[in-house]
């Protein structure tokens, strides 16, 4: 089983990859009165990281507090 997750993450990643480098023309991007001009393909990568970063911390989150209520239940 770790090896089939292992496998989806990166062709996954590959997808990615495949993506950010096929849309290299730059876009703006603008969120509360702040804009920014990048390339597609960098802001695909920033993206992809940062839901990385939170899902990873979100799903260590939700294992600890599984596994304190198991100490205290």
């Amino acid at each position: 089983m770790r090896w089939l997750h292992f496998i989806v993450v990166v062709l996954f990643a590959l997808a990615t990859a495949v993506f950010a480098l096929q849309n290299l023309q730059t876009v703006t991007l603008a969120f509360l009165g702040f804009s920014i001009g990048a390339p597609l393909a960098l802001l695909v990568v920033i993206i992809y990281v940062l839901g990385m970063v939170t899902g990873g911390s979100l799903f260590a989150l939700i294992r600890r507090s599984i596994a304190g209520s198991r100490l205290m239940g």
